[in-house]
């Protein structure tokens, strides 16, 4: 999986805060943002946070690259609606030799690992001889959900928070939780204020919302 920040809305954290203060002032926008300063930004954004006034995070937006990752994955990350998504086509692109992703449980056993690889080789093959029978987007009904792809995706940063509280939740699936943990951290470094309480809600606000099928996470923490 190779995850990379591509581009984000300028002065992001900035923008936020301006776009609150508005509400409250008869002064544009463009004189907001010149009386804003770091600290009085960084404040303004953790107030936001803790009122749950988060409209103004809708304002700026974060581009994300994503290669390498399953489209067991990508048919998840598309449930978050609050976004933009393009992704390699298999109607246009064949995927001879696809490459794809092992899960970690096949990866701990041998056995499994054998019989994993020889699906992948034989869909493979039989990919390939279907190619010469019939179109692309056809012969790709038999490409599996572990075939790579390739996605560009963009998130405002209001969604974005939506999306950490429950992609990174243990109970998330392995794959996206990945996912979710690097664009975390890779936000984290261009708007550290914005998304310095991201996470699920366990840690961020100390309750947890699954039941019977909690992770026990909480506990842990509770014990400290």
């Amino acid at each position: 999986m190779r995850v990379e920040l591509i581009q984000h809305t300028p002065d992001p954290e900035k923008v936020v805060a301006a776009a609150a203060r508005l509400c409250y002032s008869s002064d544009p926008v463009p004189d907001l943002l010149e009386r804003l300063d770091d600290e009085s930004v960084a404040s303004f954004v953790r107030k936001l946070r803790e009122m749950g006034h988060l409209s103004p995070f809708e304002h700026v937006s974060f581009q994300f690259s994503i290669d390498g990752v399953s489209r067991a994955l990508s048919h998840q990350l598309v449930r978050h609606r609050i976004a933009s998504y393009s992704q390699r086509s298999q109607r246009y692109v064949e995927e001879k030799g696809f490459e794809f992703v092992i899960p970690p449980s096949v990866k701990r056993r041998p056995e499994a690992l054998e019989r994993f690889e020889a699906v992948m080789a034989r869909l493979q093959e039989d990919y390939r001889e279907l190619l010469n029978i019939v179109p692309a987007e056809d012969a790709r009904y038999v490409l599996p959900n572990a075939c790579t792809t390739s996605l560009m995706a963009t998130f405002n940063a209001r969604s974005l928070l939506n999306f950490f509280e429950h992609r990174t939740c243990m109970r998330a699936q392995w794959e996206i939780r990945s996912l979710a943990e690097q664009m975390l951290e890779l936000v984290r470094v261009v708007a550290p204020n914005l998304f310095s309480e991201s996470g699920p809600t366990c840690i961020t606000q100390g309750i947890c919302r699954q039941g019977k099928y909690s992770c026990g996470r909480l506990k842990a923490y509770e014990r400290k």
